[in-house]
């Protein structure tokens, strides 16, 4: 681990490759595991909205389970955190399906239509990279996954680490001065090597 400014940081990002292969595992973390996906206090807000103009790219199940559940849920797990809502405890409330079967974001759809401004939760724009906020700093972190082997072998193929497949995502959630503090530890860290 190493430090940049109030954030704590796994040198897994450095040291892991990644780049995500959507043809090959057909968005399996927007369907796969136990929980929806982590939301700021700010991003549920936005769900609520910007819900009605999202609604029209969703999936009846995932409009049902909104209906339900509501546009997001308090975590069972993790302290009551906020977290996107879940059909019958399975894929995403937000997912829909592409033809082929892929899992496509629905607010990420009514974002590329140019119907909202906001792309997705950034939990889901940092994948596989997950924040873990604690009182005085936060922690970065690799989220080790087996359903992203496919995602791991083409980073590997392509020499990608994962600080920079997340690039966009990092800068939008810590800034340019994080990020490229980051770099300048990941050229220290490579050399050194």
């Amino acid at each position: 681990m190493f430090q940049i400014g109030k954030t704590l940081v796994s040198e897994e990002l450095i040291q892991e490759e990644f780049t995500c292969n959507l043809s090959a595992c057909k968005g399996e973390c927007c369907v796969s595991g136990d929980a929806g996906a982590p939301l700021s206090k700010e991003e549920a807000k936005k769900l609520e909205a910007i819900y009605e103009k999202v609604k029209p790219f969703m999936r009846k199940e995932g409009i049902e389970a909104i209906q339900q559940q509501g546009k997001f849920v308090r975590s069972e797990f993790d302290e009551g955190e906020l977290e996107t809502t879940l059909v019958n405890g399975k894929e995403c409330a937000y997912v829909s399906f592409s033809e082929n079967g892929t899992a496509l974001c629905s607010i990420e759809s009514a974002y590329r239509a140019g119907k909202i401004d906001w792309k997705k939760p950034i939990s889901c724009e940092l994948y596989p990279v997950r924040v873990q906020k604690y009182s005085s700093f936060e922690a970065v972190n690799y989220d080790r996954w087996s359903i992203c082997s496919d995602a791991c072998s083409l980073g590997k193929e392509l020499q990608q680490p994962i600080y920079k497949f997340t690039k966009a995502a990092l800068i939008k959630k810590f800034g340019n001065e994080w990020y490229e503090e980051l770099c300048r530890i990941a050229a220290n860290y490579t050399t050194e090597k």
